[in-house]
């Protein structure tokens, strides 16, 4: 019931009509997995710097329907931050306008079910931009495949402590981890995460 109030409001403070599409209910079968790479793990501070995402329809991955974009950052990107997603200058200078990403990235997800490790910030970061700009934040569905591993694991084991770091449900659950670290490579894993899990 909540949610459907929260929906409702969402959608009255909808500033661009041509968007009405994400608020409708989807009837497909096909999920999102999604990931952003940025510049820091604050959303009111930190930029989007790569957004990945790919389709999973059927139990697979559909690696066909990918969608990979790198955005300009208005301050360098520092040294802290390169370390973890090793994405350099030099790889974002022909890099589009965020606002560009941003309309690309909703375009490819319409109102399918968004699928993400840590969906949270992701979406928090996806908000930071269509809020001012739309009025909204992301309307889809959202699963977070950190819960969906915790309530496996919870049942199996009533009284453990549940380490939810990705690397250690990807060792748990026998996944190959891909070596890069970047948006892409990130949504792979995830995806199949989630196919495990499902």
């Amino acid at each position: 019931m909540f949610l459907k109030i929260k929906q409702y409001f969402n959608q009255k403070n909808l500033k661009d009509s041509n968007y009405n599409y994400l608020f409708e209910p989807y009837e497909g079968d096909e999920y999102v997995c999604f990931d952003c790479e940025t510049t820091g793990l604050n959303p009111k501070t930190a930029e989007i710097i790569s957004i990945g995402a790919i389709i999973i329809k059927d139990n697979k991955i559909v690696h066909s329907k990918k969608f990979e974009r790198f955005a300009k950052t208005t301050n360098p990107l520092c040294s802290e931050s390169i370390k973890i997603h090793h994405i350099r200058e030099c790889d974002i200078q022909n890099a589009l306008d965020i606002d560009d990403v941003i309309d690309d990235f909703l375009d490819f997800i319409g109102n399918r079910p968004l699928v993400g490790y840590f969906l949270e910030f992701d979406c928090a970061m996806i908000d930071k931009y269509i809020k001012p700009k739309l009025g909204i934040t992301l309307p889809n569905p959202k699963i977070e495949v950190s819960s969906l591993y915790y309530d496996m694991m919870i049942k199996k084991y009533p009284q453990g402590n549940i380490d939810l770091r990705f690397d250690v449900i990807m060792n748990k659950l026998s996944l190959p981890r891909l070596g890069k670290h970047d948006a892409i490579n990130d949504v792979i894993m995830t995806s199949m995460i989630f196919l495990k899990l499902k």
